[in-house]
């Protein structure tokens, strides 16, 4: 098989991300249950038993089933209306408000939580919904504002509150990295969507504290954990999923990849933006990237880039790729640090015959059970494949009705 399908702009690297993408949803389709959610599939395919249906999931697979219809390679609405389904139905809290975290088979709510990290994703599932017209997106999209407006959004800060319980009663003084991210992401998908102005000037100004003030001032090392005041809890290990000790370079990666689309999205007007990407992907590259047996991403490293978790995740390696296709996008040459990720993901996570990315490097001593959802897999072969920086929807449509992809 030819290299060509690791070099940037070739129809070999085009067809390439094509197929991963469609056996991606081809795989994850049938994770639909009938009595709502999605189940969690093991490498073949089958629905694992036992495991909750949670809040994250539940909206990632609308986000990206919601891109896979935009791409034309979705062929029906049946996972994006059972998402919306769901998340109406079941996650949402209808008596006090917010969107609960799981839910079991029964439909029994398995926890009750409302985090900032679920809602963020269920704001990122309205606005993908809305860019494709669903009928539904605007009922949740100003249900999930309504919810954010009244209860996460610290103004003071300007940044995300964290985590409450069913009540809404707090839980704990910890502030998160991870959860702004993800609603930076939210917020901008939800400015494609509606153009109201206060989405972005949100996204940009957590931008502006976790990249321009604390990854700037801790050598593009974004730290992840925080107390009540904004102070960096360096002490802090939490959920090995969520909230690990140290930082994360898969992470950083990520961050490159948003402060782009909002730069982007706000008329290109900063490029001090476009420089804190650059720096972020640099960092990650050098502290993250492991040669031994095939390659990968460290999953964390301390505060001076030395490893503490070792495992390597296709998460990492996935928003890896659609970062560095960003930089790409804007005629920068990184070449072949982005083959290197390719060769990387084909070698040990994508799964060429049955569809789906493998979790771990090492298919050994893994946090996740079967193959994780869909979410950063599909993103990182549906960035490549149109030019654009930001309103990847709607750049994907065009691409579609213009005959690419067919």
């Amino acid at each position: 098989m030819t290299e060509d399908r690791f070099r940037w702009n070739t129809a070999a690297h085009r067809d390439w991300m094509l197929a991963d993408a469609r056996r991606q949803f081809a795989f994850f389709a049938p994770s639909l249950n009938p009595s709502g959610g999605f189940d969690y599939l093991d490498d073949d395919g089958r629905s694992l038993p036992g495991q909750p249906r949670e809040l994250h999931a539940t909206g990632r697979m609308v986000h990206a089933f919601a891109l896979g219809h935009a791409a034309g390679l979705v062929s029906d609405g049946r996972v994006v209306d059972h998402g919306m389904q769901t998340l109406w139905r079941h996650h949402r809290d209808a008596g006090q408000g917010g969107y609960l975290w799981s839910f079991d088979a029964s439909g029994q709510v398995v926890r009750g939580d409302k985090l900032a990290y679920g809602h963020a994703f269920v704001l990122l599932a309205a606005a993908s919904a809305k860019l494709i017209g669903h009928p539904d997106a605007d009922r949740l999209l100003d249900d999930i504002r309504q919810v954010i407006e009244d209860r996460f959004w610290d103004a003071d800060h300007r940044r995300m509150r964290e985590e409450y319980a069913r009540d809404w009663s707090e839980i704990s003084d910890y502030r998160g990295m991870n959860a702004n991210m993800h609603s930076v992401e939210a917020f901008l998908v939800a400015y494609e969507a509606t153009a109201d102005r206060l989405f972005l000037d949100r996204a940009l100004d957590m931008i502006r504290f976790f990249i321009g003030k604390m990854a700037f001032s801790h050598q593009w090392r974004v730290p992840e954990h925080y107390d009540l005041s904004w102070q960096v809890d360096t002490d802090y290990e939490g959920d090995p999923m969520f909230r690990p000790a140290g930082r994360t370079p898969g992470h950083w990666f990520e961050w490159a990849r948003l402060c782009l689309q909002a730069w982007d999205l706000d008329g290109r007007r900063d490029p001090a933006i476009r420089d804190w990407a650059r720096a972020l992907c640099d960092r990650a590259d050098r502290d993250g990237w492991c040669d031994a047996d095939g390659g990968g991403l460290l999953y964390t490293v301390d505060a001076e880039g030395r490893p503490l978790r070792e495992n390597r995740y296709w998460w990492p390696v996935a928003e890896a790729i659609a970062a560095i296709a960003t930089l790409q996008k804007l005629g920068e040459d990184h070449g072949a640090a982005y083959a290197r990720y390719l060769r990387c993901a084909e070698a040990k996570f994508i799964d060429l015959d049955r569809g789906g990315w493998y979790p771990d490097a090492d298919r050994q001593g893994t946090q996740f059970t079967g193959k994780p959802d869909i979410y950063h897999a599909v993103q990182a072969v549906l960035y490549p494949l149109s030019p654009a920086v930001s309103r990847l929807s709607d750049a994907l449509a065009a691409d579609l009705a213009q005959g690419a992809g067919r």
